[in-house]
C-alpha cells in the first residue's frame, strides 16, 4: 500500500505506465492521477488503495492466452458420423470435438457425451445428435485467470480474434501454465 502520494508517479514511471494506462488499470480518472502526481488534491482512502492494488498488479508479467492456447483446432462438422470423430479423437490424442456448422460453432462432442448414447446404435448417429451445448469463446486478449474460472463448468474455452475462432484453451493447457 503507497503511504506516500508521492511514491504513485515514481512507481507508474518505473512500470513504465502512462497516466492514463494507471487510470483505466486502476478504474479511476485520468485527471484524477494528474492531480494526485501534481499535488492538487488529496484523494480518499479508497481510491489510493485501487491505485495502489493497479501498480502492484502493473508489476507481475501476465501470461498470455494467446501464448498456452492450441492454435491448431480440430473440430467436426454437425452432420459428421460418430464413428469418424472417435477416430479423428483416437488419432490426435484429443477427448472432445468443437461442433460447427459453416462457420458457426454449435456444440462440443466428448468422450463423455459419446458414452450418454451408448446403448444406442451409435455407428448410427451424428455429431448434432450427440453434441452438448457450445463451450464458451472468449476474445484472445482474456485475462488467463478468467479462462481459467470458465473451466471449472466447461471442458474447453474457445479463443476467438476478429470474430474468428483462433485457437483453443483446455484444463490441462492452464494446469501445464501452473508448473511452468
Amino acid at each position: 500500500m503507497i503511504t506516500n502520494l508521492k511514491e504513485i508517479k515514481k512507481l507508474r514511471r518505473k512500470l513504465g505506465l502512462t497516466q492514463t494506462q494507471l487510470a483505466r488499470q486502476a478504474g479511476v480518472s485520468q485527471s484524477l492521477i494528474a492531480k494526485i502526481e501534481s499535488g492538487k488534491i488529496q484523494p480518499t482512502f479508497q481510491k489510493v488503495k485501487e491505485i495502489s492494488f493497479a501498480l502492484s498488479n502493473a508489476g507481475e508479467e501476465q501470461v498470455k492466452l494467446e501464448r498456452i492456447m492450441v492454435k491448431k483446432v480440430i473440430s467436426c462438422k454437425y452432420n459428421e458420423a460418430v464413428s469418424d470423430i472417435v477416430k479423428k479423437m483416437k488419432k490426435h490424442g484429443i477427448s472432445q470435438l468443437p461442433v460447427f456448422k459453416k462457420d458457426k460453432i454449435i456444440g462440443l462432442v466428448s468422450e463423455s457425451t459419446i458414452l450418454d448414447h451408448f446403448t444406442e446404435n451409435v455407428s448410427k448417429l451424428n455429431a448434432s445428435q450427440v453434441m452438448q451445448e457450445a463451450p464458451p469463446i472468449v476474445n484472445y486478449k482474456t485475462q488467463v485467470k478468467v479462462v481459467s474460472q470458465l473451466l471449472k463448468n466447461f471442458p474447453i474455452v474457445l479463443v476467438s480474434k476478429r470474430g474468428e475462432i483462433v485457437g483453443l484453451v483446455s484444463k490441462y493447457d492452464i494446469i501445464g501454465v501452473a508448473l511452468t
